[in-house]
C-alpha cells in the first residue's frame, strides 16, 4: 500500500529494490534502469530548486513521449510541484493559454516547440529548460549539462509533499471554448494505484504498455503502477500509436503482458489483420477505458486474445476509474449490448442523483456521482466550475459525473448516456461547445452547431453545421486547418455541413435534434 506517501516515492522505493532492472523502454530500443532514472529525475529536481520552483508550484512538460519526460515528471514531483503536461501535438496557442493559466515556474520544452511558446507567452515567459530533442534520456541530460556549465546544482533533498499537495493538473476539453484543469492530489493518485494493485496483482516481471499520451487521464496507470512494482513501462508514441500494423508487431517483440488503451485502437487492430501474424501469448491482462467498446469488436479481439483477462474501466479525469467490469471469459455470441461500466471501486463511493438531485432508489435511471479520496480537488482557478460539479449529500462530498446510469439486475451500472453535451472520441473527452467556440470565430461562419453521431465503424462521428451566406460550401481542407490553429486533432470534425440558415426550435435555440437527424 503506498497511500500516505508521495507519488514519487514509488521510484525511489523501487530504484532501492530493483535498482538494474529497466524502468522505461522506448520502441527504439533505449531503454534506463531504475537506478539511472532515479539519479537523473534527482538532476531535474536539483535543477528546478535553483531555478526557484517551491512546493506547491505549477511546472509545464511540453516534451514528447519519452524517457526524457519520465525522468521530467518524476523531477517535477520531487521539487515539491504539480507537473502540467500539454499534447505535443496541439498548437502553441493552446498549450500557451494551459501553462498561462496555471502560472507554471518553470517550463520544460523541446527547443522545436520553444519559439512558438515563446512568442504566445510573451511578455510573461517563465524559466524554461530546452531540450534540444528527446529520446533516451539524451536531451534532458545535455539541457540539464548546459545549465551546470554556468553553474552546477547543489545535490537537494526531495521535498517532502502532503497527500492534499497537488501532484499533477490535467486539462480536458472545455465548454466555454477555454481547456479546465482538473487537479488532482498525491491522494487522488496513490489512492488509486492502491486499488490497481489490489484489482490487477501486478508483478515486477510485467512489462506495460503506455499507449495514452501524458497529457491523457490513462496515463497515470501507465506511468506510475509499473514503477509502484518495479515493472517496466513500454512507451508507446503517437505516430507508433496510431498505426495498427506497427503496434501488434510492438506487443509481440516486447513481450507486453498488460495493455491499456481506448477501445478504439483496440479495433484497429482487429481490423488490420495485423493481431493473426504475431505471437501475443505473453499478454496477461487487457484494459480499455475511455468510451463504449461495441460488442461485435470486443467478440473479434478475444477471437485473437483468448487467454488475458479483460476489464472495462470507466470514469472521468476527475476520478480516474471510478467503475469498473471484468468481461467474462466467454461472450455469448446473441449479446448485442456493450457490457456495463460495473461496480465503484473500493476506494471510492457512489450515489445516484435524479435532476433536482434527490436519490435515485433502486435501479432507476440517473446521475453517476462519486466520492471518496480518488476524486480530484477541484477545477485549477475556478471556483464557480468547482462549486457547480459538487455536491453535498449525507455529509459527503460528491462529484457529479454528467454521465447517467442505471443498475443493471447483477447490480453493475449500465452507461446510458449524457447529462450535457462533453462525449469521448478515441478516449478523449471532446466539449462540443469548444469545438463550437472555434468555428464561430471563422470569419465566414454566420453560425455553428456541432452533434456527434454514434458510427459502427469508428465509433463516433462529430459533425460540424455552419450557417453561412446563402448556405455556401467553404474549403473543407481549409476550415480544417483554421481549426488546427486553436484545437489539437482529434477534436476537429470529421464532417462538415454547410445551411443557409440552422434549424430552430420554438424558443428560437438552435435545434440539435433536427441536425442530429441530418446524418
Amino acid at each position: 500500500m503506498i497511500r500516505g506517501s508521495p507519488l514519487h516515492e514509488v521510484l525511489t522505493r523501487s530504484a532501492a529494490a530493483r535498482p538494474g532492472h529497466p524502468a522505461v523502454e522506448e520502441a527504439d530500443g533505449s531503454a534506463i534502469s531504475y537506478a539511472d532514472l532515479a539519479v537523473l529525475s534527482d538532476r531535474v529536481r536539483d535543477r528546478l530548486l535553483v531555478l526557484g520552483v517551491c512546493r506547491g508550484d505549477r511546472v509545464g512538460v511540453w516534451v514528447r513521449k519519452s524517457i526524457d519526460s519520465v525522468a521530467a515528471i518524476f523531477g517535477v514531483l520531487k521539487s515539491g510541484a504539480a507537473y502540467v503536461p500539454v499534447d505535443p501535438s496541439a498548437p502553441a496557442a493552446r498549450n500557451a493559454s494551459i501553462f498561462a493559466d496555471c502560472d507554471v515556474r518553470v517550463v520544460l520544452v523541446e527547443e522545436r516547440f520553444e519559439a512558438a511558446l515563446r512568442a504566445e507567452l510573451e511578455p510573461v515567459v517563465p524559466v524554461m529548460v530546452v531540450l534540444r530533442g528527446s529520446g533516451g534520456g539524451c536531451g534532458l541530460r545535455t539541457a540539464l549539462d548546459a545549465f551546470d556549465v554556468a553553474a552546477i546544482a547543489p545535490r537537494g533533498n526531495t521535498v517532502r509533499t502532503s497527500d492534499d499537495d497537488l501532484a499533477y493538473i490535467l486539462y480536458t476539453s472545455g465548454s466555454t471554448g477555454k481547456p479546465k484543469g482538473v487537479m488532482l492530489t498525491h491522494e487522488n493518485a496513490t489512492s488509486f494505484l492502491d486499488w490497481c494493485t489490489e484489482t490487477f496483482a501486478p508483478r515486477s516481471e510485467d512489462r506495460f504498455s503506455a499507449h495514452a499520451p501524458f497529457h491523457f487521464d490513462l496515463s497515470i496507470l501507465d506511468l506510475f503502477l509499473p514503477v509502484v512494482h518495479g515493472a517496466t513501462i513500454v512507451l508507446i508514441g503517437e505516430e507508433l500509436g496510431r498505426d495498427p500494423s506497427s503496434l501488434a508487431r510492438l506487443i509481440a517483440r516486447s513481450q507486453l503482458s498488460i495493455w491499456y488503451s481506448a477501445p478504439s485502437i483496440l479495433r484497429l487492430m482487429v481490423q488490420s489483420g495485423a493481431l493473426a501474424e504475431h505471437d501475443h501469448r505473453r499478454l496477461r491482462i487487457v484494459l480499455f477505458a475511455g468510451e463504449v467498446f461495441p460488442i461485435v469488436h470486443l467478440r473479434a479481439l478475444k477471437r485473437f486474445w483468448p487467454h488475458p483477462v479483460y476489464f472495462n474501466l470507466y470514469g472521468p479525469t476527475e476520478t480516474n476509474v471510478c467503475t469498473f467490469y471484468r468481461v467474462p471469459d466467454a461472450i455469448p455470441e446473441e449479446r448485442l449490448d456493450p457490457y456495463p461500466i460495473g461496480k465503484v471501486c473500493s476506494h471510492l463511493h457512489d450515489l445516484v442523483i435524479d435532476e433536482l438531485g434527490q436519490p435515485v432508489e433502486g435501479n432507476g435511471e440517473g446521475e453517476l456521482c462519486i466520492g471518496g479520496p480518488g476524486v480530484m480537488r477541484g477545477y485549477w482557478n475556478d471556483a464557480a466550475l468547482t462549486e457547480a460539479r459538487f455536491i453535498t449529500a449525507g455529509f459527503a462530498r460528491w462529484y457529479r459525473t454528467g454521465d447517467l446510469v442505471a443498475r443493471d439486475e447483477c447490480g453493475d451500472y449500465v452507461y446510458r448516456g449524457r447529462r450535457d453535451r462533453m462525449v469521448k472520441k478515441r478516449g478523449y473527452r471532446v466539449e462540443l461547445g469548444e469545438i463550437e467556440s472555434c468555428l464561430s470565430r471563422h470569419p465566414e461562419a454566420r453560425e455553428v452547431a456541432v452533434v456527434a453521431l454514434p458510427d459502427d465503424e469508428v465509433g463516433l462521428l462529430v459533425k460540424a453545421h455552419i450557417g453561412t451566406e446563402a448556405g455556401k460550401r467553404l474549403s473543407v481542407v481549409r476550415l480544417k486547418q483554421f481549426c488546427a490553429q486553436s484545437l489539437p486533432a482529434y477534436m476537429i470534425p470529421d464532417h462538415f455541413h454547410f445551411h443557409a440558415l440552422l434549424p430552430k426550435t420554438s424558443t428560437g435555440k438552435t435545434d440539435y435534434q433536427a441536425l442530429a437527424k441530418l446524418g
